[in-house]
């Protein structure tokens, strides 16, 4: 079943607020949360994460009904992809070094940045290469 367009464009940008609170305050047990959030989306589905059971219910009914839909693997594929930088950034706060922790949330951070403010999802459109690659290769 597809999937409303604004809901993964919503949770990129709750994921840019708390991902540069991330940055501002040095927070691994803030980035800890977003990981939790990445992990939910990639594994559950981005309707089952905490931004997107917050869109469905709160600002869906607000928005009237959705004119857009997409497939739900691309933008699982990109959670999955936050998931990887969040876990990186994990590391470098808790254990260091610190310059992984900050170039891993940073890179986290320009990828969530893209989408909620131009539509542009590098993950999924990372999915969307590494299938063309992997069908060619059948």
């Amino acid at each position: 079943m597809d999937i409303d367009i604004r809901g993964p464009r919503f949770g990129a940008a709750l994921t840019s607020v708390v991902l540069a609170a991330v940055l501002l305050t040095g927070s691994g047990t803030l980035l800890a949360w977003q990981a939790l959030c990445f992990a939910l989306g990639a594994f559950a589905g981005t309707g089952r994460s905490p931004y997107g059971r917050l869109f469905r219910r709160v600002i869906c009914p607000r928005l009237g009904p959705p004119v857009e839909f997409e497939s739900p693997t691309p933008p699982r594929f990109a959670q999955a992809v936050g998931l990887g930088f969040a876990l990186l950034g994990l590391v470098g706060y808790f254990w260091g070094p610190q310059w992984l922790a900050l170039t891993a949330t940073g890179c986290a951070l320009a990828a969530a940045f893209l989408n909620a403010v131009f539509g542009y999802c590098l993950g999924c459109e990372a999915y969307l290469l590494f299938r063309r690659t992997t069908v060619g290769l059948r």
